[in-house]
């Protein structure tokens, strides 16, 4: 693990931006082909949606796999961070733009619909976190950077309930993804953090 750790430390953070962001094209393209099926602007909002989410169980897990396995990521953590802020916004931005379109009707949407409320407070939630992912505003804010940024776990649990509720019927799925993220906020609480302290 130490030499994958010492191969990692090389790897600079902006190409982790840059393969972040290669679905995005991707899923354009597709769009464009007919690669999404029959409505491709609600899979290209849906493929958004769900890379976002994917996103931020993976900055959930570095933690722990640096803990586990000995795996250190934390380098790319804010960049994952970033990405996963970067494609909740795109995922709006499809939905407001492309599927909507009207504004009276976005506004009544949020109000009526619980799915879209609890996504748009997850979206909220997410916006000082990607603002202070900045070298700049962990020197400003200090211990309260990491107060701060505890929010995640609040954007990470609305991403979930998000997604269930989305979903048409009961499907494996979103439940699978809830269940990771239960398990990755589970695992931050003190009753674990103690017994890794006394291994």
């Amino acid at each position: 693990m130490d030499r994958i750790n010492q191969l990692l430390r090389k790897v600079p953070t902006w190409l982790v931006y840059i393969v972040g962001l290669i679905p995005v094209p991707l899923f354009l393209y597709l769009a464009r082909t007919g690669g999404l099926g029959r409505e491709p602007i609600k899979a290209f909002e849906h493929e958004l949606g769900e890379l976002a989410l994917k996103l931020i169980i993976v900055g959930l897990a570095i933690t722990p796999l640096r803990r586990v396995v000995g795996l250190n990521l934390i380098k790319f953590r804010r960049a994952i961070g970033v990405l996963a802020f970067t494609y909740v916004a795109l995922h709006l931005l499809v939905w407001l733009v492309l599927d909507v379109g009207i504004l009276s009707q976005i506004w009544a949407d949020i109000l009526k619909r619980p799915y879209i409320t609890i996504g748009m407070v997850g979206f909220v939630v997410m916006i000082p976190l990607a603002v202070t992912s900045n070298n700049w505003s962990v020197k400003r804010l200090g211990v309260k950077w990491r107060r701060l940024h505890q929010l995640t776990y609040v954007a990470a649990a609305l991403g979930g309930v998000h997604f269930i509720m989305i979903a048409k019927g009961i499907q494996l799925e979103p439940l699978i993804y809830m269940a990771i993220i239960l398990f990755l906020l589970a695992y931050r609480l003190p009753i674990f953090t103690r017994k890794l302290a006394r291994q």
